[in-house]
């Protein structure tokens, strides 16, 4: 479970977004690529929303959630990280799709700093959902 928390605090940290509205562009993605980089879009929206049952029933992955303990434990830890949360920009660069895995490339912008991470992605039913950040 720490693990799980571990990767819920750094994808609200890394990913997220304050009430400020950026909102991440998918206009770029066609197909399933824009079904994947509409994911990370629907993330920051839920965060900025601070949603976070829908963080934790559409934007993460089942196995995410099931190692923080369950839908209300997710909600538990995604709670608690929403409040540290600043505002960030997000840029899905690129979107590579294997089957029923994908990877996006996502830029962050916090404090004027910029960092691309690898955003894993899984098909779960028909949606797309988090993984993994590195």
């Amino acid at each position: 479970m720490r693990r799980a928390a571990a990767l819920v605090c750094l994808l609200l940290s890394t990913l997220g977004a304050t009430a400020c509205g950026t909102t991440t562009s998918t206009a770029g993605f066609k197909g399933t690529e824009h079904e994947v980089a509409q994911t990370i879009a629907d993330l920051q929206s839920d965060v900025t929303s601070s949603e976070r049952k829908k963080i934790c029933e559409r934007d993460l992955a089942a196995p995410v959630v099931a190692r923080l303990g369950g839908q209300k434990s997710c909600e538990a830890v995604v709670k608690n990280r929403l409040s540290e949360i600043d505002k960030t920009e997000l840029t899905v660069e690129s979107v590579k799709v294997d089957g029923s895995n994908a990877t996006a490339q996502v830029k962050s912008v916090y404090g004027g700093k910029k960092k691309v991470h690898a955003v894993s992605l899984t098909k779960e039913g028909s949606r797309w959902k988090i993984t993994a950040i590195a």
